[in-house]
């Protein structure tokens, strides 16, 4: 057996924050009123992870990079007839990358919506000034409507699929995005996780928070960070 390391420390990090964001979004949002203050500064900084994730996807460590899991549909085929590549279960697996592409997509609709949202009553997002009143009350109606259901869908969808491998296929998903490791039969390439991939994900972590912190400062009172 070979312990490899799969998930870097800034992947981990962010896994987790993301989690704590969308949680903190769906409170903040069912509670309403002076909640919505930290729903906007929840949304901002899930932006910054969003942005984050995008740019680490290029850079970051082995299998943290979308080239890692942008499976073929022909690929994908064999891993659902039961004949899956050696790879297939070191990082995501094709199911998994769908999962990943799948919340990633869902979560920056639902984020660019609530940008431009007004509930003409507590709440309007920074962009709401820039865009067309029609474009806000659809954006408007997308967030609150089917935009909320489809987040909680496929969060639902994620935890059922690792509750489907920890009981079924007996494979440990949480513990890895954990530490980082994964005991596999055959030996694999590691991802990096040394200092210097970490100071580039500090850095890329602080131009995202930047670029979110201008976003939020667009709007008529921008949120106190």
């Amino acid at each position: 057996m070979h312990t490899v390391r799969i998930w870097d420390l800034p992947t981990r990090l962010f896994h987790w924050s993301l989690a704590a964001c969308v949680i903190g979004l769906v409170v903040t949002a069912k509670v309403g009123g002076n909640a919505m203050e930290w729903h906007l500064r929840l949304g901002c900084a899930t932006l910054a992870l969003l942005v984050f994730r995008i740019v680490w996807g290029l850079v970051g460590g082995r299998w943290s990079r979308f080239g890692a899991f942008l499976y073929s549909p022909a690929r994908l085929l064999r891993y659902l007839r039961g004949t899956p590549h050696p790879e297939d279960g070191i990082g995501h697996s094709p199911l998994g990358a769908l999962s990943v592409f799948g919340l990633l997509a869902v979560l920056a609709a639902q984020v660019a919506t609530g940008l431009m949202s007004d509930d003409e009553i507590a709440f309007a997002g920074p962009l709401t000034r820039f865009v067309p009143g029609a474009v806000v009350g659809q954006a408007t109606g997308y967030h609150k409507d089917i935009g909320q259901y489809l987040v909680l869908g496929l969060v639902a969808l994620h935890l059922l699929a690792i509750l489907f491998y920890v009981v079924v296929r007996r494979q440990r998903l949480v513990r890895p995005m954990l530490h980082g490791d994964k005991v596999l039969a055959a030996p694999a390439p590691a991802s990096r996780d040394d200092w210097v991939s970490r100071a580039v994900a500090l850095l890329v972590l602080a131009a995202s928070g930047a670029l979110a912190w201008w976003v939020a400062s667009l709007g008529a009172a921008a949120p106190a960070f």
